[in-house]
């Protein structure tokens, strides 16, 4: 199987947007670490939109459940524009990604921010199963909320992740639907914010969800698009 990085670079340079009149985002993204600390951390990356230019997005949850993203681009055409009614705040600034190895990245926020996050990445027999019935997925497929239904429902105990929603609504009325074509799991990820450690990754005593999209009880990293309906 390549490795992530090899994945990304190819995404990177023929990012490919799901055909429809739907708002959608071709790219990749953690779907979310959650921290010992009660603090999460999620990333996406889509250097191909419909609704403006590429762009990068940080959000971050701290331990008394209030969100933020922070984004390259402005909240109008960037992930604020479906979660903002569920943020405590939203920003535009700079983000940077750098891969240091086929299955290692860090990410830094800067701008008042003061995030360093690190992650390693790794391949299972359960993501290397899901990543081929994923890849083999017919666009058609796709587009039915029951098969995303359940396709969620079987990925979330089997990726031992909680509850995994592919489909719904998300905070600000849009429905929506995810498609993971490549996952891996995140094996190891630290983080400091504004100086302080964010712990060890670890489930949280109660999972989090923002609408209908609900926030992974272990780091996934997917590579796949997203699509969005008013």
């Amino acid at each position: 199987m390549q490795s992530p990085r090899t994945v990304v670079d190819s995404v990177e340079q023929n990012p490919v947007l799901p055909a429809g009149a739907e708002e959608s985002f071709a790219g990749y993204g953690v779907m979310g670490v959650p921290f010992s600390s009660g603090y999460i951390l999620a990333l996406r990356h889509f250097p191909a939109s419909s609704v403006g230019p590429g762009y990068s997005s940080v959000w971050i949850r701290d331990p008394a459940g209030v969100w933020t993203m922070h984004s390259t681009t402005d909240p109008g055409s960037s992930c604020p524009r479906y979660f903002g009614s569920a943020l405590g705040a939203a920003s535009t600034g700079g983000i940077s990604i750098r891969w240091r190895d086929g299955y290692s990245f860090s990410v830094e926020v800067g701008d008042g921010v003061d995030l360093s996050w690190d992650l390693t990445l790794a391949a299972t027999p359960v993501t290397r199963v899901m990543s081929a019935v994923s890849g083999a997925v017919p666009e058609r497929l796709w587009r039915s909320r029951v098969f995303l239904r359940a396709l969620g429902a079987a990925a979330g105990p089997a990726l031992g992740a909680g509850r995994i929603g592919l489909t719904g609504r998300v905070p600000n009325g849009q429905s929506f639907g995810a498609r993971p074509r490549r996952i891996w799991f995140v094996r190891e990820s630290t983080a400091r914010l504004s100086g302080h450690s964010l712990g060890q990754a670890a489930a949280l005593p109660r999972q989090d969800r923002l609408g209908d999209f609900w926030i992974p009880q272990r780091g996934i990293f997917m590579v796949g698009s997203s699509v969005f309906k008013s």
